[in-house]
């Protein structure tokens, strides 16, 4: 598959069969995410891969309503970037650290693995965090869901033209 037909084709999935995403296919995937463009290589972005221990805890700081959407896809990465005092810095690593977290959404998808990216609640708590490892010192990012999805690939949706959001100026 052509880079553009990976972009396009690409979809957020919400079922999974239950089984993990290897850690050597993990693995592969954090080492494209690491290529990301990145101003003065600061390097900004984290993923942690969450075990059983880190779930359930994020599961409880989530609360029952919350938690059965953390049990869609068998592997959870806590994506998140570490915060600069340069506000110049700190936007620039925000955006590197977004890129490389796309990245590694495009790299799953090219190896037949669906994914999800969101930004749950309880990851903007003091509870959730810390079930995570994301420290004060980092700014959340959101959580990828990976695996192997279940059912068919959706169409696309359709996407704004590109008068919508492109200009040419003199």
């Amino acid at each position: 598959m052509t880079l553009e037909e990976l972009i396009r084709s690409r979809r957020t999935h919400k079922a999974y069969e239950p089984e993990p995403v290897d850690r050597a296919t993990l693995e592969a995937l954090f080492e494209l995410a690491r290529w990301a463009p990145n101003h003065n290589l600061t390097n900004p972005w984290r993923f942690r891969v969450l075990g059983p221990r880190a779930l359930t805890a994020l599961k409880q700081a989530a609360g029952p309503e919350a938690a059965a959407k953390l049990d869609r896809a068998p592997t959870l990465v806590a994506a998140s970037v570490v915060r600069s005092d340069d506000p110049v810095t700190d936007e620039e690593d925000h955006a590197a650290a977004a890129a490389a977290t796309f990245i590694l959404l495009l790299g799953a998808h090219a190896r037949g693995l669906a994914g999800y990216w969101r930004t749950p609640g309880v990851l903007r708590t003091p509870e959730g965090r810390a079930a995570v490892g994301i420290p004060d010192s980092e700014r959340v990012l959101g959580l990828v869901h990976l695996g192997r999805a279940k059912g068919p690939d959706k169409a696309a949706p359709e996407r704004a033209p590109l008068d919508a959001f492109r200009s040419y100026l003199p």
